[in-house]
């Protein structure tokens, strides 16, 4: 049992990385701790036939009560228990929580209050994607968890930074995703073939590119990143190929072009998709295996030992197929909305370069000149939480930016002003439905089932954005996600 130890081995099986709904059963994430901030991410895992836990504070009174909740540091592989909560605000004997169907029962039996989007509950069911206040204490955020990470496959726990932390790349997060993420970026390091990097706008598509590169035996190599959709059409062939000296004009200096810059390491095109079909079709030649390219105004062919990771928000099939093809990789950068569980992390890790970008506009929410990270209230995070996330970490930036601009305490919170006017806008539809009070989510919240994906495929004929939106998806990227799940062909 999990409660025997503090640190339990799973072994090293290897089970396909994408979990079923059944593996992952609801669990509940401390997102914020007013009085044990370094606590934020830990987990507690509830089993289906285990009968209620009791969460509250240090350890229970004369053993009373029944089985304890606790929590866990989760990582693949490992499963580390930590210590007694210690927020002093809490009862011993705090909540009663239990499995229920697709949700958690849960039954305040302490005295601080608890509290639903505003509103003050004594029990409740709740649902991924929902949070729960003990008012001053705890935020509680109800996710999905398999009851073990499965082990990684190319990457190694030796490389992982502190609990919550960017890793060398900086890339943040302790959720299942991103921790699939880091294993991908591995084993495509080593692979060394052209990739296709895949992800929304502001997913960290450019962070998994860099990160890949410095994996990679290239490393030591030029890693070049240009942006296509900033090229202007008449230059591409130019911006691309090089020039040799005195071409198109007299007296214009000889250049390799990108391609040529990259030659022993990496170039990274982002937006590849917004290239036009002809110059597309110009890059075929120089991707197939020696690398063979004309600069403009060359009477002889050039080599470029280079690796293309180009990257896209795009359906990959506008991309022109023999191009697409030659992308033999496929990487997916999960958004926001896929990694719910980060959003506490990256916050984190967003204000702290916010106080060493802008420590004025930061000082007057930070405990003292030398603190790193300013004080938020529990509101910012549930905010955040809640958000359905369009341009994924650009957005979160965004937001936190607001929240400063808006807040009058010492504190960073989330009151819905508008930073031009102080007054309070009208909240965002939430993207999620609220905790139910005896109640359970609506079935169609849940995830659709692989002949409900394949009938909405047929009926839109293949379209894959228009499916996503019929099926109630946040984005593309989920529904590819579900698609291979099922072994569905796109």
């Amino acid at each position: 049992m999990v409660d025997d130890a503090s640190t339990i081995e799973l072994g090293n099986s290897i089970a396909p990385l994408d979990g079923t709904r059944g593996d992952e059963p609801p669990a509940l994430m401390i997102a914020w701790s007013a009085a044990e901030p370094e606590r934020v991410g830990e987990v507690a895992l509830f089993e289906p036939d285990g009968g209620a836990r009791i969460l509250g504070r240090g350890e229970p009174a004369g053993g009373a009560g029944g089985a304890r909740a606790v929590f866990h540091r989760q990582r693949p592989g490992v499963l580390d228990r930590t210590a007694p909560l210690g927020s002093p605000g809490l009862s011993r004997e705090q909540l009663r929580v239990r499995l229920e169907g697709s949700g958690l029962r849960i039954e305040r039996v302490g005295k601080c209050a608890m509290e639903i989007r505003g509103e003050r509950v004594d029990r409740c069911v709740l649902e991924p994607g929902d949070t729960l206040l003990l008012r001053g204490q705890l935020l509680l955020f109800c996710t999905r968890r398999p009851r073990r990470l499965d082990p990684l496959r190319s990457a190694s726990l030796a490389d992982a930074p502190a609990f919550g932390a960017p890793d060398v790349h900086g890339i943040v997060g302790e959720s299942p995703a991103v921790w699939r993420l880091r294993d991908q970026l591995s084993w495509i390091a080593k692979a060394d073939e052209h990739t296709l990097v895949l992800g929304g706008s502001g997913s960290g598509k450019e962070l998994c590119a860099r990160a890949v590169h410095a994996l990679s035996a290239r490393a030591r190599g030029p890693f070049i990143a240009r942006n296509a959709a900033t090229i202007p059409q008449g230059l591409i062939d130019a911006e691309l190929f090089g020039n040799v000296k005195g071409y198109p004009n007299p007296g214009m200096p000889e250049r390799p072009g990108l391609i040529g810059a990259a030659d022993g390491g990496t170039l990274f095109l982002d937006e590849i998709g917004e290239l036009p079909e002809g110059l597309q079709a110009n890059l075929l030649r120089v991707l197939d295996e020696g690398g063979e390219y004309h600069c403009l105004g060359g009477s002889t062919a050039r080599r470029s030992r280079f690796r293309l990771l180009g990257a896209t928000n795009r359906d990959p099939a506008a991309l022109k197929h023999d191009l697409a093809a030659r992308l033999v990789l496929r990487l997916d950068v999960p958004g926001l909305d896929e990694r719910r569980d980060d959003v506490p992390f990256l916050a984190r890790h967003l204000l702290r370069r916010a106080a060493e970008k802008s420590p004025e506009a930061t000082r007057p929410f930070l405990s003292s000149p030398s603190a790193g990270e300013p004080r938020v209230k529990a509101s910012l995070i549930e905010h955040l939480l809640r958000t359905r996330y369009t341009t994924n970490v650009r957005e979160l930036g965004a937001l936190l930016w607001r929240a400063m601009s808006t807040s009058t305490g010492d504190s960073i919170e989330w009151n819905g002003r508008s930073p031009a006017t102080g007054r309070s806008s009208p909240p965002p539809p939430p993207d999620e439905p609220p905790a139910a009070i005896e109640a359970t989510m609506p079935e169609e919240a849940r995830e659709p089932s692989e002949a409900e994906i394949r009938a909405c495929l047929a009926e839109h004929r293949g379209n894959v954005v228009r499916t996503a939106q019929a099926l109630g998806l946040s984005s593309r990227y989920v529904l590819y996600r579900l698609m291979r799940k099922h072994g569905i062909e796109g």
